[in-house]
């Protein structure tokens, strides 16, 4: 019965600016982790509704080539679902930006407000905008006169935990052209350590008029029936749970059942996509990367992880893989949040 509602849920078209999804479910932008290996593993399982880049800094898009750069690259084929994000802190910067990905054919550009990483924050990006709301209104403004691809806004409540200001920084959002919102209810400085505020974005959605894609803590079916019936949300943005298993877009949409063996070819699918796009010092950090997210799923993942973090290529981590799925599969039923962090 659950399955269907949630089918129900994230079957239905959307409406973007000009643009149309038919399915609800979209990938989070992550930092240094959606980028196009994981991504063309994402679309081996399919049924997104949209993927988001990792971030990108708006300063060096335009004179990016794509056959280099670590972060700007992508396969063509992606292109109609691809969403990119930027991070910048002057709205010159972020036009200019923008308007490359449009001319590269992108569905759409992400602005991050939402990243509160102290390096980035001191360089007035990110999080840090919302700290001068006018700053990142001009942002916002400065990019919808550039292009006419939809322009997505993700923000946080805010620097203090106060949803009346979160919900007229929505309005301001609205008012300078932005097409969708994700919102993502913690306060800046919270690593996750404390749940998401999932009333605060009933608040979004009831005070604008644009789309309003939740974010934060959806690990399960349960958890995407209860935020959109909870919170009225358009949409739901998956973030770490999509990390730790690639194919829960399809399994939600009821068109893929993991079982054991999809544990397994995951990870050997992955390296050969990290190995295809990267070389072996940059596949290798990515994977680590991924690893923490993927090893939440498993009872004793820490131990696994610690595992990881000792190979020095991928032979060993194949090696380590091999002796860990030689033994009885042993999956939480819920990802270890010490390693979601």
């Amino acid at each position: 019965m659950l399955e269907t509602q949630i089918k129900q849920l994230i079957q239905r078209p959307l409406t973007i600016r000009n643009r149309t999804l038919n399915n609800r479910l979209i990938f989070a932008p992550m930092s240094r982790l959606g980028h196009v290996a994981f991504r063309e593993l994402l679309a081996d399982y399919g049924q997104y509704g949209l993927l988001f880049s990792e971030m990108s800094a708006a300063k060096a898009i335009p004179h990016e080539n794509r056959n280099v750069s670590p972060v700007f690259r992508w396969r063509d084929s992606e292109r109609d679902t691809l969403v990119w994000q930027l991070l910048g802190g002057s709205p010159e910067d972020m036009a200019n930006a923008a308007r490359r990905i449009e001319q590269e054919g992108f569905f759409g550009v992400d602005i991050n407000l939402s990243c509160s990483m102290s390096y980035i924050c001191r360089r007035g990006m990110g999080a840090s905008l919302l700290k001068t709301p006018s700053l990142a209104v001009d942002i916002i403004k400065a990019v919808r006169a550039a292009v006419d691809i939809p322009v997505w806004v993700k923000f946080r409540t805010g620097w203090s935990d106060s949803p009346d200001l979160a919900v007229d920084f929505a309005r301001y959002v609205e008012d300078a052209g932005a097409d969708a919102i994700t919102f993502h209810p913690r306060v800046a400085p919270d690593r996750r350590t404390r749940p998401p505020k999932w009333a605060y974005i009933t608040r979004i959605k009831q005070a604008v008029s644009i789309p309003v894609f939740g974010n934060g803590n959806v690990f399960d079916r349960n958890d995407c029936y209860r935020m959109f019936t909870e919170t009225g949300c358009d949409g739901i943005s998956l973030g770490r749970i999509a990390i730790s298993k690639p194919w829960i877009f399809a399994e939600w949409n009821g068109t893929f059942q993991p079982n054991e063996t999809a544990w397994r070819d995951v990870i050997s699918r992955y390296i050969f996509l990290l190995e295809k796009h990267y070389d072996s010092i940059q596949a290798r950090k990515r994977f680590i990367k991924f690893s923490k997210y993927y090893c939440a799923g498993f009872r004793f993942g820490n131990t696994l992880r610690s595992n990881i973090r000792k190979t020095g290529n991928f032979a060993d981590i194949h090696d380590v893989f091999d002796r860990f799925f030689d033994s009885p599969l042993l999956l939480n039923q819920r990802p270890n949040e010490n390693l979601f962090v």
